[in-house]
């Protein structure tokens, strides 16, 4: 089962004197690379938030947002009744005015408003929790959605490469026997007698040389794997990589060995085939 590291989760939760949003956005890397944004009021939270992201997402860009409004009437901000008055004071001893007008400069002083801190509500932070975690399962559902796309993609990538493969197969007793008589009009244009056990030996030589029995069966092997590793369980994007890689080294060496422009053509297709694999495997967990 494939599974992206693209995914977006959004929810609101409407609790009685505040709205709580969170969203939730990832996109691929290497690791799980975290940032977590919540207000003041929530930022203790923040190592149980991250350990609730590492399990359920466990690798990607992971960008956490909580946005807190207050809706009821609630207030952490207080007048400091006693610094007001004494700024309303001494200000009538330097201006003239109402007390409206007072009190309206006094309110700017330093001081004259004051924020208290509240503690966190534990019953009010389970219900927020367990909206988090509702969350994560949206995000969750949109990675095994995009996982989907991303299977069908790389499992017809991996066909296509296949049916090239195939066609490298039918094709290498032909390239072979080019080989043979390349090598037979060159001992021929030297106008020489040749040795026929010493030129069947050279020839054998050769042919060895440029022989990729082996590339054909590991290559047919790390499509097979690969192919197998994308129905199991899990979602494993290093692993397909690793397999990826495999299959590129055997597609070279085919490359250089064919010595046969048809065949070259061939290894050229199943390179950009290959290309669009890695591509697509760079979003997979």
């Amino acid at each position: 089962m494939i599974v992206s590291m693209t995914g977006f989760g959004k929810s609101v939760l409407q609790l009685p004197s505040k709205k709580i949003t969170i969203e939730i956005k990832s996109l691929n890397s290497k690791n799980l690379d975290l940032n977590v944004r919540t207000p003041s009021l929530y930022r203790e939270k923040e190592l149980s938030i991250r350990k609730l992201i590492s399990k359920k997402l466990e690798r990607g860009k992971v960008d956490f947002n909580l946005f807190l409004e207050v809706t009821g009437e609630e207030t952490s901000s207080k007048i400091n009744k006693t610094v007001t008055k004494q700024y309303i004071t001494q200000l009538k001893e330097v201006v003239e005015g109402d007390d409206m007008e007072l009190l309206k400069m006094a309110i700017r002083m330093p001081d004259a408003i004051t924020t208290e801190r509240d503690d966190i509500d534990e019953d009010e932070w389970k219900t927020i929790e367990n909206e988090i975690k509702n969350t994560l399962n949206k995000i969750a559902d949109y990675r095994a959605s995009e996982g989907k796309a991303l299977e069908d993609d790389l499992s017809l990538r991996v066909n296509n490469i296949s049916e090239l493969l195939e066609a490298v197969i039918k094709m290498d007793p032909e390239r072979i026997e080019g080989v043979r008589e390349r090598l037979r009009k060159g001992v021929e244009e030297l106008k020489e007698r040749v040795d026929e056990n010493r030129f069947e030996q050279e020839l054998v030589y050769y042919i060895e040389k440029f022989d990729i029995t082996e590339e054909k069966v590991r290559l047919a092997n790390h499509l097979e794997y690969f192919i197998k590793s994308i129905n199991t369980p899990d979602s494993n994007g290093k692993k397909l990589g690793f397999i990826g890689q495999e299959m590129g080294r055997e597609i070279n060496t085919i490359g250089s060995k064919s010595n046969y422009a048809p065949m070259q053509k061939l290894v050229v297709q199943m390179k950009d085939e290959l290309e669009k694999v890695k591509e697509q495997l760079l979003n997979v967990l």
